[in-house]
């Protein structure tokens, strides 16, 4: 079933929400669930206020920090399969280096160009400008639940996740006006492809986002 994915243009006008992520086009896996149900579930992991994830393989990767004005909480992101744990470990620190990077207000942010390549790193560049040219931060928080790594065939990755903004706001750094998300706005489903290099790290290379498929 074909669904309407929010465009990058809506993503950028949207600011009465956080829309974590900027939107790519691309095909999702056959096999692929439409939506993720359930809106809680899962052990609760440490708030990712700072610091960098675990770093499989050796691999070198920056260390990506956060303010305490705005936390990211990672439910359930754990497996016991270590391949589908290095999808989630780089995942998770893609998702964390595009809010740095707001926060920053800088979006060639060294992490979130680290992570992300083809059309995850155009779309989310032109996302990540539509806040810092408007001199909006983030605040607040954000969790992020219920994730679905898979391997598939061809050796790529794909990552579903729901995130709850609820909780997140946007500031204007020159006035100070702080615009929350509304209640009925706020849980957003992530579908992303992932391409592993040669040094092991899983880059994002395709991100949709759709509001409501997370029940």
């Amino acid at each position: 079933m074909n669904r309407r994915f929010l465009p990058v243009a809506v993503a950028i006008t949207a600011t009465t929400a956080l829309v974590l992520t900027g939107c790519g086009s691309g095909d999702r896996d056959d096999d692929s669930s439409d939506k993720i149900k359930g809106a809680g579930g899962g052990d609760k992991d440490a708030s990712a206020s700072a610091g960098a994830s675990a770093k499989p393989n050796g691999a070198k990767r920056p260390e990506v920090k956060l303010p305490k004005s705005f936390k990211v909480g990672f439910e359930g992101w754990t497996n016991s399969d270590p391949k589908l744990q290095a999808i989630l470990d780089d995942g998770k620190e893609r998702l964390l280096a595009s809010y740095a990077a707001i926060i920053n207000k800088d979006p060639k942010y060294n992490a979130f160009t680290f992570y992300s390549e083809s059309d995850a790193l155009r779309t989310g560049t032109t996302w990540i400008k539509g806040f810092t040219d408007k001199n909006l931060v983030l605040i607040g928080s954000g969790r992020v639940f219920q994730p679905q790594p898979r391997i598939s065939p061809d050796g790529s990755g794909t990552l579903f996740y729901c995130v709850d903004e609820g909780k997140g706001s946007t500031k204007d750094t020159k006035t100070g006006k702080v615009t929350a998300t509304p209640a009925d706005d706020a849980l957003v489903l992530y579908r992303t492809k992932l391409s592993k290099n040669k040094e092991g790290i899983w880059k994002t290379t395709m991100v949709q986002t759709e509001r409501g498929a997370c029940e």
